[in-house]
């Protein structure tokens, strides 16, 4: 079973992108973030014709997250991130596909770093840690995947140093992640790659994917029963090199069946 996660930097402006790529890819499970489109929009017949069925929360100009499935029997069990009422970001989705719980998620940015917009990545984060380990109580296999927007250590980043107060990179981000590590859930691609440079990310500016200074931000965590089942994975790094492609390339794994 592959499944994949892809932050489209808005679904319709990229939909040959994405289309092209599932074609070729195959992916069983997808979880898309950043749809930029609201609730209406999403390109639900496109997919259906290209195999895919999907669960989708959309918010107009902003954010939005989506999981494609092969298998049409996906069961939805949230489209918000428990613990705050008040936030309707559209941010996280969770749903039951192919014997899997699989959360997709599009972590706040948190950019400019200390002020309003890093709090509200930190309260976010604190709202996810104890989600998370609330799931992991369940013992059932899970896999979180999106766009985590943290580098978790500086060899997922092109010059750390560059990056040392950037809300993506700042110890609180950092720790958070780790946090989640703690938690008991295993980063899927550093289990594969312990000492590669992977990146997922490649700004548009200064020729950022051509001299590949690039960012790890795409994450697939996964629940401890999930771990022994992991056989494959990587970045489809030439997908950011597409015309009119994302700054992000798909990151993916790969599960033995049970």
């Amino acid at each position: 079973m592959k499944i994949a996660t892809y932050n489209v930097n808005g679904i319709n402006s990229r939909l040959p992108v994405l289309l092209r790529w599932l074609a070729e890819t195959a992916p069983d499970i997808v979880c898309l973030q950043e749809l930029k489109a609201p609730q209406e929009k999403f390109p639900e017949q496109a997919l259906q014709d290209a195999g895919y069925t999907a669960l989708w929360q959309g918010q107009k100009s902003w954010n939005g997250v989506a999981i494609l499935s092969r298998d049409p029997a996906i069961q939805e069990v949230c489209r918000s991130l428990p613990g705050d009422a008040e936030d309707l970001q559209s941010r996280y989705l969770e749903a039951r596909v192919q014997g899997l719980r699989v959360g997709c998620l599009y972590l706040p940015n948190g950019n400019p770093a200390p002020g309003p917009k890093f709090d509200y990545k930190l309260s976010w984060l604190e709202r996810f840690q104890a989600y998370a380990a609330d799931l992991l109580k369940t013992q059932v296999p899970v896999i979180l995947a999106g766009d985590y927007n943290i580098i978790p250590t500086e060899a997922d980043v092109y010059k750390p140093e560059r990056w040392l107060d950037d809300a993506l990179f700042r110890p609180e981000s950092r720790t958070a992640f780790q946090t989640l590590l703690a938690q008991g859930w295993t980063d899927a691609l550093r289990k594969l790659y312990p000492q590669q440079r992977l990146y997922t990310y490649w700004d548009y500016f200064r020729n950022a994917y051509s001299r590949n200074a690039g960012l790890r931000i795409d994450h697939l965590l996964l629940s401890p029963p999930l771990v022994s089942r992991l056989i494959a994975g990587g970045v489809d790094h030439p997908v950011r090199g597409w015309e009119k492609t994302s700054d992000h390339a798909p990151a993916w794994i790969e599960l033995a069946d049970v």
